[in-house]
């Protein structure tokens, strides 16, 4: 069957990785391709990288404009899919790739965000327990944040498993791509390269309430979550540091064995094998985690390193996932495990 796919905020970065996904996908045709600010301009002129698409516009975002399509994809900013969601038929799946509906915590989002809580989506992160049955046939999809993809998929054999104390440390040193493609002085080139610079430290950050409900999920004891974001001098790509005290008696090898395990059936993550460490080169346009699970002896922790492109298992690539399983569709079509080298 061929799914006439729509893709809302076209021109931003999730929107356009999108683009360039659904575009080799076998069962997509695409239909119309929207944006606010980028309306009348053509996709040659805005994402030449789209050889494919040159000859389309971008179109405005209304309601008229996506109805009528098997599919939309909403790359807009927070707080603008609720709207839209809300007058597209139950006929159309709507898959958003902001924050609208990820919490199930309305206090959460109301700290975090701040405005009205719209409500809670399926959460469209398959590989945790038992989410495929929750996503097949669903027909609104909330896309995980691109931090807490990497943040969870590192912690969660261990809460899962009873590995560690659920006191949960992450360092995420991530990409510009990130943070949307929107002007910004701290965005520049010039400041951006050459330097590394934390930020929302100390649990500011509006991923904090989304890692602890995904890992709070499966663990026995409230889960503390501490989250350090480091802005790097990279286009994509988030390689996160995940540490938390063993339970006591764990080893290393049953860490490991753990989550090759765990992991073993996931076309989209890989556990690697004896010492060889995630890097994030090694991702780069693929619908891929790479992990790594050590056990530091003297400290007593877990030590998980994650690697991800925050574009594609980050947002757009999970969005793709996410609307095959819930068509009942190849889960790996439009996607690649495969890299980018050099």
């Amino acid at each position: 069957m061929t799914i006439n796919v729509a893709v809302a905020g076209a021109s931003g970065y999730a929107g356009s990785e999108i683009l360039r996904l659904i575009s080799a996908h076998p069962d997509v045709e695409i239909g119309a391709l929207t944006g606010a600010t980028t309306a009348g301009q053509s996709v040659a002129e805005l994402m030449p990288h789209l050889v494919s698409l040159a000859d389309r516009t971008i179109e405005p975002t209304t309601t008229d404009i996506l109805a009528g399509h098997d599919v939309v994809f909403l790359g807009l900013p927070h707080g603008h899919s609720a709207e839209i969601a809300r007058n597209l038929g139950d006929d159309v799946l709507v898959i958003d790739c902001a924050a609208d509906f990820r919490l199930t915590d309305s206090h959460d989002w109301e700290k975090f965000y701040g405005g009205e809580h719209a409500g809670s989506w399926p959460y469209g992160l398959p590989e945790l327990p038992g989410q495929r049955s929750k996503l097949r046939g669903a027909n609104r999809i909330a896309v995980p944040g691109c931090f807490p993809t990497g943040a969870t998929l590192a912690m969660l054999p261990a809460v899962v498993h009873d590995l560690v104390h659920p006191d949960l440390q992450f360092v995420s040193i991530t990409g510009t791509s990130g943070a949307g493609k929107k002007a910004s002085v701290g965005l520049l080139g010039s400041e951006v390269m050459g330097n590394l610079r934390a930020y929302n430290t100390a649990g500011k950050h509006r991923h904090n309430p989304e890692i602890r409900q995904n890992l709070g999920a499966y663990s026995t004891v409230p889960v503390t979550v501490s989250f350090t974001p480091v802005l790097a001098p990279l286009s994509r790509g988030i390689l996160t540091t995940a540490t938390a005290p063993l339970v006591a008696g764990v080893t290393a090898e049953q860490a490991y064995a753990t989550y090759a395990e765990f992991y073993a059936d996931e076309q989209f993550v890989s556990v690697l094998p004896g010492d060889q460490q995630p890097q994030t080169k090694s991702v780069v346009g693929a619908n891929m985690c790479q992990l790594q699970v050590e056990v530091d002896e003297a400290a007593g922790r877990l030590v998980v390193v994650s690697a991800i492109d925050n574009l594609v298992k980050g947002t757009a690539g999970a969005a793709v996932q996410c609307m095959n399983i819930a068509l009942g569709l190849d889960e790996a079509a439009g996607l690649t495990v495969n890299g980018v080298a050099p």
